[in-house]
C-alpha cells in the first residue's frame, strides 16, 4: 500500500529555538490565556459530535499540544523523572502549559456535567437531536480533510459506516460499569484529543459510558459525590493518561502516515454512529435493577410523527449543524492567516 505522508495537516516545528524562546516569555496572562483556551476545548469535549482537537486546532496551540502529549513517552523526561530530576522532566513535556490547558478542561467539563445530566433526564429527545445535527456536521468537515476523494476511500468509508451500524446495534443499551471497561473507555475516547473532527464523547456514546460519567462528573457540583464515584473517575482518568501515551501515539502515528485512509475510516465511523445517537428510541427489552430502576436492555429507533416535539428537535439539529460548520469557518480563517 503506497504510504501517504501529509505534512501539511500535522504542521511541524521548523524552529526549536523560537519555540522554546516562546514559552520561556510566558507570563501569567499567557497562561490565563492558555486556561481560556482549555475552557473552550473542555466545552467541545463534554458534547458528543464536537471534538476537542478540533478547537485546539482553531486556537492554535494543537501542535504544541500534541508535541508536549508526545514527549511523555520519550526518553528525555522518561529519563529525567527516574533520575528525579524535577525540573527537567517538566521542562521535557512542558509542564505548564500542559497544566494551564488541563485546567481549563477541566473546569468546562465539570461546570457543563450538571447541565448535561439535567438534559438527558429531562429532555432528551432535544438534547440528543443537538447532538445528532454536530454529528451530522462534523462528518461534513471531517471529510473535507480528504482533498480527492476516490473509490478506495468511499468503499472504505461505506465498510466502516456498515461495521459501526452493526456494531453499536450490538451493543447493549448498557455495558458493564466494570472497573476494567471503564479503563478502556477512558483510554479509547481520550484519542479523539490528537484526531480533530471526532469527539471523545463520541466514544464514550458508542461505548454507553456517556451517561454514566457524566452524571459522576455532576455529583462534583452538586454535593453528592460520593467515595465510590471519586474511584469511578480516578480509574477513568487512569485509562485517559494511559490512552494518551499508547493508542495516542499509534493513532498518530496513522493520522501522519495515512492520513487520507484514516479520515475516510473516521468519518464512516461518525455515519455508522448516528444510529446511537438517533433521538427517538423505544425500550424493546428492560430489566429492574437492585434499586427498584427501570433499565433498558433493548433499544430500537423509529420515526416520530409530525408535531411540535419533531419541529423543536429538528430546529435544535440544525442549531447543532450551523455551529459546527461556523466553528469549521472561523478554523479555516485561522489557519489560513497561521499559513
Amino acid at each position: 500500500m503506497k504510504t501517504e505522508h501529509r505534512t501539511g495537516d500535522m504542521p511541524q516545528n521548523n524552529g526549536g529555538t523560537s519555540e522554546l524562546t516562546r514559552r520561556q516569555k510566558r507570563g501569567i496572562k499567557d497562561y490565563v490565556g492558555l486556561g481560556a483556551k482549555g475552557v473552550a476545548m473542555g466545552a467541545c469535549d463534554v458534547v458528543p459530535g464536537v471534538s476537542g482537537g478540533t478547537m485546539a486546532f482553531i486556537l492554535g496551540i494543537y501542535e504544541e499540544l500534541i508535541s508536549s502529549i508526545r514527549a511523555i513517552a520519550r526518553k528525555e523526561f522518561l529519563g529525567s523523572l527516574f533520575r528525579f530530576q524535577l525540573k527537567e522532566a517538566a521542562r521535557a513535556i512542558n509542564l505548564p502549559f500542559l497544566l494551564a490547558v488541563l485546567s481549563g478542561i477541566v473546569i468546562a467539563v465539570v461546570s457543563l456535567a450538571k447541565l448535561m445530566e439535567w438534559l438527558l433526564q429531562n429532555q432528551p429527545v432535544y438534547l440528543w437531536s443537538f447532538f445528532f445535527g454536530l454529528i451530522i456536521a462534523s462528518v461534513i468537515v471531517v471529510s473535507k480533510r480528504i482533498p480527492k476523494w476516490n473509490l478506495r476511500f468511499v468503499i472504505l468509508l461505506i465498510i466502516t459506516a456498515i461495521g459501526a451500524y452493526i456494531l453499536v446495534g450490538l451493543v447493549p443499551a448498557q455495558t458493564p460499569d466494570d472497573y476494567w471497561f471503564i479503563f478502556l473507555s477512558g483510554g479509547l475516547a481520550i484519542c479523539a484529543m490528537i484526531l480533530p473532527g471526532i469527539s471523545g464523547s463520541f466514544i464514550l456514546l458508542l461505548l454507553r459510558k456517556y451517561e454514566f460519567i457524566v452524571g459522576r462528573i455532576a455529583k462534583l457540583s452538586n454535593g453528592t459525590f460520593e467515595t465510590k464515584d471519586g474511584i469511578v473517575l480516578a480509574i477513568f482518568a487512569l485509562g485517559c493518561g494511559v490512552g494518551l501515551v499508547t493508542f495516542a501515539q499509534l493513532l498518530g502515528w496513522l493520522f501522519k502516515r495515512y492520513h487520507d485512509l484514516t479520515v475516510a475510516m473516521l468519518t464512516g465511523l461518525m455515519v455508522g454512529g448516528l444510529r446511537k445517537v438517533w433521538p427517538w428510541k423505544e425500550t424493546v427489552e428492560s430489566v429492574i435493577d437492585r434499586h427498584g430502576e427501570l433499565i433498558p436492555i433493548v433499544q430500537e429507533n423509529f420515526f416520530p410523527g409530525f408535531g411540535g416535539e419533531f419541529v423543536i428537535a429538528l430546529g435544535l439539529a440544525l442549531v447543532g449543524f450551523v455551529m459546527v460548520i461556523l466553528i469549521e469557518r472561523i478554523g479555516m480563517k485561522g489557519i489560513g492567516d497561521h499559513l
